[in-house]
Parts: C-alpha cells; structure tokens; sequence
C-alpha cells in the first residue's frame, strides 16, 4: 500500500529571530500550541523537523509528513491549524512538495 508524504522547508523572517528565545518559545506553546496541534494528528500523521539553517540552504527548518491514503483529510486540516497560528505570521518562505511512495 502506496503511503503519502510532505516535505516542507521553511524559513521565519528576521523578525522571528530578533524576539528572544522565551518570546519565540511563549509564541510557539502559549499562543499557537504548536506541540499540541501536532499530537492531536498522531498516528494519522507523522511528523518530524529538522533544523536546516547550517546547510546552506534558505530554509531555518524541514518538516517531514508522513500519512496514509485515508488521512489525507486529516493532514490537510493540520496544515490549516498550523498556518492560521500566530507563530506562523513569521514564516516568509515555504515550499510545500507532495510524495507519494509507493510500497
């Protein structure tokens, strides 16, 4: 059975980096509930970051999803819940790339 993914890199604007580490840290679990938004997808969607900015490349993070055909739904609506929070009025870049892999 085929299973579906995402790879998402980002970048958050200079403004993001200029708060300091207890504000951006207050936005992420007090405001936004990143963390929780997140958990309330498991299992249907699996996710993993990585922090990318000493690659190279413009991207601070890559996002890894992972999901199942069915849940396709669901990933959707976590996309929608992370970009409405205010932690995501910082991103200035992102590339949204879909996959599919076949097993």
């Amino acid at each position: 059975q085929a299973s579906l993914g995402a790879m998402i890199p980002l970048r958050k604007s200079p403004a993001w980096w200029a708060l300091a580490q207890d504000e951006r840290r207050r936005i992420m679990v007090d405001s936004s509930q990143h963390f929780s938004v997140g958990m309330r997808f498991l299992p249907a969607v699996a996710r993993k970051l990585y922090q990318s900015r000493d690659l190279g490349e413009d991207f601070d993070f890559i996002t890894w999803f992972e999901y199942a055909p069915q849940h396709a739904a669901a990933f959707e609506e976590l996309l929608c819940a992370l970009r409405s929070t205010k932690e995501w009025e910082y991103v200035d870049r992102e590339v949204d790339l879909r996959l599919v892999r076949a097993r």
